[in-house]
């Protein structure tokens, strides 16, 4: 069993937090049946029963942003400041993803600069949505050429499509439309030509690509729909894929594995648990199918679960601690 893991998708829901979730009525985030309880014990002996070294947190869905732009403001700050603390007072254990206040533009390059150059943040999250705003919105062109500029890099998560709470019905949001909401986002990212402007910026994506690994063929073949005359090529999902990196949180091993492995580097997959969004008893079976598939050797699983993530968080001190 590999003896140490980097868990690059691990959530964290601080008090103040989930009063803010309650007080925006989002008892129910995306349909699930109740806001998770989270505290540091608690997180703490989940990763040492997970044999996680270090987590790098985020707030998950539905972020900051409930309406209120100077809600959204204080709350991106307070809960940065938040992780922040964690990662001082549990040295090499924990690092963080930013949130930034999106749609509040101006706001948002503001919080990004104090996160990445003061806080020490290992990058930021982005929803796959932010009220309506998707990863390939030419109004994030500021966020992602400061990301670029730093070296740093951008953890994305689904979230409830734009206009499309209906779609709750029945099933929690979780369950298919994240997937579906991650695969539209990150198509629009890459179709946007963002890789294209800036080149080192590197864009995680969630649930082992979601159902991007099954589309690429389909999207590039249909790529002369959006190709005008004299215009630009537009970028292939294909080569973008060889590109972009995937946490296998909360991923179907066999089946989405597969599929991911033939389009992506193995040397940009990493460890997810999705705690505590995803209950421990399936993060504990999750990391088991892991460590048992035959779809990775045995150097590529120890890459997947450690040595990967130390060359993608290059804001080194707490992983260099956490060996």
């Amino acid at each position: 069993m590999t003896s140490e893991r980097i868990d690059l998708h691990a959530h964290y829901i601080p008090d103040f937090y989930r009063d803010a979730l309650l007080a925006a009525g989002q008892a129910q985030p995306d349909g699930i049946a109740a806001i998770p309880e989270w505290d540091e014990p608690s997180a703490l002996r989940a990763m040492d029963e997970l044999n996680v070294s270090t987590a790098i947190l985020s707030i998950s869905s539905p972020g900051v942003h409930f309406g209120n732009p100077g809600d959204a403001v204080a709350l991106a700050r307070r809960v940065n400041e938040e992780s922040a603390r964690l990662v001082k007072r549990y040295p090499g254990r924990f690092g963080f993803f930013a949130s930034l206040p999106v749609p509040e533009f101006d706001e948002a390059v503001g919080e990004l600069r104090y996160a990445l150059d003061v806080l020490g943040a290992d990058g930021i999250v982005l929803e796959s949505n932010q009220r309506g705003v998707y990863l390939g919105d030419e109004r994030l062109e500021p966020i992602y050429a400061e990301v670029a500029a730093r070296n740093s890099l951008v953890f994305t998560h689904p979230t409830t499509p734009f206009g499309a709470e209906h779609l709750s019905g029945r099933y929690p949001r979780p369950m298919l439309e994240f997937m579906f909401e991650s695969t539209r986002s990150v198509a629009d990212f890459i179709l946007s030509g963002v890789l294209n402007r800036h080149p080192s910026l590197r864009l995680v994506v969630p649930h082992a690509g979601a159902a991007l690994p099954v589309l690429v063929n389909r999207i590039d073949m249909l790529l002369p729909l959006l190709t005008t005359p004299g215009g630009d090529a537009t970028p292939s999902a294909r080569e973008a894929m060889g590109q972009l990196h995937f946490d296998l949180a909360g991923a179907p091993v066999e089946e989405l594995l597969r599929a991911l492995l033939s389009v992506a580097n193995p040397a940009h997959l990493y460890y997810g648990t999705d705690f505590p969004f995803t209950p421990f008893d399936a993060c504990a079976q999750l990391a088991q199918q892991l460590e048992e598939t035959s779809l990775l050797d045995d150097e590529q699983r120890d890459q997947m679960f450690h040595s990967n993530a130390k060359a993608l968080l290059r804001n080194g001190g707490r992983l260099a601690e956490a060996g």
